[in-house]
């Protein structure tokens, strides 16, 4: 059996650390253009490989029979996976589920598939090898006979990135090209692309034996490392750049552990999707009067939200202006049921942006969801850890806030028992400060004890 030849793929650097890496994902690219549905299916198999490799390495490989779920969870908990790496991980195994159980999968999902794959591909090789390796822009596959407008113009775009670096990368440039004349010729070679295939089904058996023999050999210097390959980890997922569409695979998949149905290449508007009763839907691309919103959250037909997804290092607080420019321009069309206002100049209650980050808050203004309740103007915006649900964000546009405030500034202080008059102005403070959009507070109220008495 031999190693794939040095040819130029998106995954070559992974040559480094297991040729079957490479082959999976060479296959992946080279099926994409006539068989996306393929192209996914391997991308999944890569992405296993590439989790049992991370598992291998830390001493938590169990068994080749191990569900990809289980072990992706196992390797959060521990640590070992930060979270943004661990939905990057998610993504490619619902993809290829859905490849392998429905026959799902177009060429905008393969894309999107091979995008994430090369970035997990990356932040291994950073993690285990080389902290400081350089990539440069995503070699996208060939196009496919029959392509879609938005296929076309993301194609179209990644390809001008890579001539872009190339022409600012001389030298480098010139080995791509070389490497990659190679490669157009080695395409049109039927036998190559079948003996890569046939020796990466007899490749997989040989390599699940040594997977499990390697972590008994080694368990013990294996835990003495964990701490520092937690550490660089991290520091790999912090260099990742994730394009605007793949930041949209995150979202989706936080949107639907929030109860929502997302889909951003699915449930696009300019596919057809539009709200219905009974479904919670995140319907991508919705157009309004001031551009396209990334996403509009729908209560089966009632709208409540506009989203505004980011690139990675991005502003996200600065985001949500655009969403509120949304809100602004959201027309109540296509059956769908107005949430109520408009308030002020907006049409949509509330507005959320995000970069599918999690919050840290180190890196507030860059990091979580940031959100707004556009329906009174001192409603400040603030950052959350997860997405609303569907039930939480139509209870919270039933409620009515002023109604609320206006009642507990009559309410009386009748506890039962007696607050002293420090006790029930630093209580009136406190509604005030919330009233007014305030949401972190510190009381400090001094407890006044009686002392027993001594008898001499």
């Amino acid at each position: 059996m031999t190693d794939p030849p040095t040819l130029s793929s998106n995954f070559s650097c992974l040559q480094e650390h297991d040729a079957q890496l490479v082959r999976l994902g060479m296959l992946a690219e080279r099926y994409f253009p006539d068989d996306p549905n393929t192209s996914l299916l391997k991308l999944r198999q890569l992405a296993e490989l590439l989790a049992q490799l991370v598992a291998t390495k830390v001493g938590l490989y169990v068994a080749p029979e191990e569900a990809q779920y289980e072990m992706l969870r196992r390797l959060q908990d521990g640590g070992i996976l930060p979270r943004e790496i661990a939905q990057l991980f998610g993504e490619v195994r619902r993809a290829g589920n859905a490849a392998s159980h429905s026959m799902a999968g177009d060429h905008g999902a393969a894309l999107a598939a091979l995008k994430i794959t090369w970035q997990l591909g990356l932040w291994f090789h950073r993690t285990f090898k080389d902290p400081s390796y350089k990539s440069g822009p995503f070699i996208p596959p060939a196009s496919p006979k029959h392509e879609n407008e938005d296929l076309r113009v993301e194609l179209d775009r990644l390809t001008r990135e890579l001539t872009d670096y190339r022409a600012a990368h001389h030298a480098t440039a010139q080995r791509l090209e070389f490497a990659e004349a190679k490669l157009n010729a080695a395409k049109d070679e039927r036998s190559f692309w079948e003996q890569m295939a046939s020796e990466a089904d007899q490749a997989k058996n040989a390599l699940q034996a040594r997977l499990a023999a390697e972590p008994a050999q080694a368990a013990t210097q294996v835990r003495e490392n964990v701490a520092h390959f937690v550490y660089a980890a991290n520091a790999a997922a912090e260099a990742l750049h994730l394009d605007e569409s793949e930041t949209r695979k995150l979202i989706d998949q936080q949107l639907r552990q929030a109860g929502w149905e997302a889909d951003s290449v699915v449930l696009r508007y300019s596919e057809g999707a539009r709200p219905t009763r009974g479904r919670n839907l995140a319907i991508a691309e919705w157009p309004t009067a001031t551009g396209p919103s990334d996403y509009v959250l729908f209560a089966g037909l009632t709208a409540l939200a506009g989203v505004e997804a980011k690139r990675k290092h991005t502003d996200v607080s600065g985001a949500l202006q655009q969403a509120k420019r949304y809100s602004r321009g959201f027309g109540a069309d296509d059956g769908v049921q107005s949430p109520g206002g408009p308030w002020a100049e907006y049409h949509l209650p509330f507005v959320f942006s995000s970069n599918g980050r999690p919050f840290l808050r180190q890196l507030a203004t860059r990091s979580g969801i940031w959100f707004c309740d556009v329906r009174r103007p001192d409603n400040l915006a603030h950052v959350l850890d997860g997405w609303y649900t569907p039930e939480g964000l139509t209870a919270l546009l039933k409620r009515d806030e002023a109604r609320a405030h206006e009642q507990l500034k009559t309410e009386p202080f009748a506890y039962g028992f007696s607050l002293r008059h420090d006790q029930q102005a630093a209580i009136q403070a406190a509604e005030t400060a919330i009233a007014n959009g305030k949401r972190e507070m510190l009381l400090a109220m001094a407890m006044k004890q009686s002392l027993p008495s001594v008898k001499s």
